[in-house]
């Protein structure tokens, strides 16, 4: 099990509760936090003293003096990183939160001494020199709780939340066990008692016993018959959780995008955005998103060539602004 030290610009993720859970949910679900730090902390961050306390993870205030103010934060994640990197020989690996380049000479030195380097950031403020730098990169939009129902009748995705204050519904535990199995496995199957495993990291707090099963396996037989999104089967004696993807009920065709609804469809998209603190954002991630809630989705069929134009069009709308970056990467500023 991978051991973590994770460090939040929070300037960079949003200092949102949603997006820190997020974050903090996706690393658990690959190993343990043992170390965990946040920088650029103010009084107006207050609001995530709850899963900073919960999760024991310490802050270190913002300071702003003089001209270099804004570096002062970024420095000082480096010299608490390679301190930890050689001083505590239980992290074997690294979560930096910041897509800025001047990271890439940590990541570089954290690579080389062989640990395993995890990026997150917003799409607007990664850096490619970074995001190739990191064994892995994720950007924050295309983290869970983006996903807004579709004006055809499609489900709403709730929005994450690693708070055990609130007994998880069995729909919120479904979806949860298949975001495990999706990160764990390339193969989307695990035992079973490694998925439990997982989830106790994620909330210590659960128990099979509050959804009326005396045991983990017929939990998720329930989950498997009430939403069929996971299957269950017994192999030597061993309990193994795979994905069901394939579904028997054929494909949705209620999910589809036409001339008269896309623009709809993309503007609550763009609404869920802004909700979670997201002032910019790559197109593709936009469009991997339409296409989580419209797997059928083609910009022909909404009268398009290409997704480009679709975003003229939203410009023109009035929904956003188009922009490129030092990069010549196209960014969509919402409006």
């Amino acid at each position: 099990m991978s051991k973590y030290a994770v460090f939040v610009d929070l300037e960079n993720c949003g200092a949102k509760v949603a997006t820190l859970s997020s974050i903090i949910e996706k690393v658990k679900i690959r190993g343990d936090i043992l170390i965990g730090r946040v920088y650029g902390y103010t009084d107006r961050f207050s609001d995530l003293k709850e899963i900073l306390l919960s999760n024991t993870f310490t802050v270190v205030p913002s300071i702003r003096y003089g001209i270099a103010q804004k570096n002062n934060a970024d420095i000082q994640l480096v010299v608490d990183a390679l301190e930890v990197a050689y001083t505590n020989p239980l992290i074997d690996s690294f979560c930096i939160v910041s897509g800025d380049s001047d990271y890439m000479p940590l990541v570089g030195r954290l690579k080389g001494m062989g640990k395993f380097v995890l990026g997150i950031s917003r799409s607007e403020a990664a850096s490619n020199i970074f995001i190739n730098a990191c064994n892995e990169f994720q950007f924050l939009e295309s983290m869970g709780g983006r996903n807004v129902p579709s004006p055809t009748g499609g489900r709403k995705q709730k929005q994450n939340n690693s708070s055990s204050d609130e007994m998880m519904d069995l729909s919120e535990l479904n979806k949860l066990l298949v975001n495990v199995c999706e990160e764990q496995s390339d193969a989307g199957e695990m035992y079973a008692s490694e998925l439990k495993g997982v989830l106790m990291r994620l909330r210590p707090d659960f128990n099979e016993k509050s959804y009326g099963c005396a045991t983990f396996f017929k939990l998720l037989v329930k989950l498997q018959n009430k939403f069929g999104d996971i299957r269950v089967k017994n192999d030597n004696y061993n309990v193994i959780v795979y994905l069901n993807t394939h579904s028997d009920e054929g494909p949705d065709t209620s999910l589809q995008l036409t001339k008269d609804n896309w623009k709809e469809a993309f503007e609550a998209q763009l609404q869920a955005y802004k909700e979670g603190g997201f002032d910019r954002i790559n197109p593709s991630i936009l469009k991997a998103d339409i296409l989580t809630t419209y797997p059928d989705f083609n910009e022909r069929t909404i009268g398009f060539k290409r997704f480009s134009d679709v975003m003229k069009q939203l410009e023109k709308d009035g929904l956003v602004e188009v922009e490129m970056d030092e990069q010549k990467t196209m960014l969509v500023k919402l409006l």
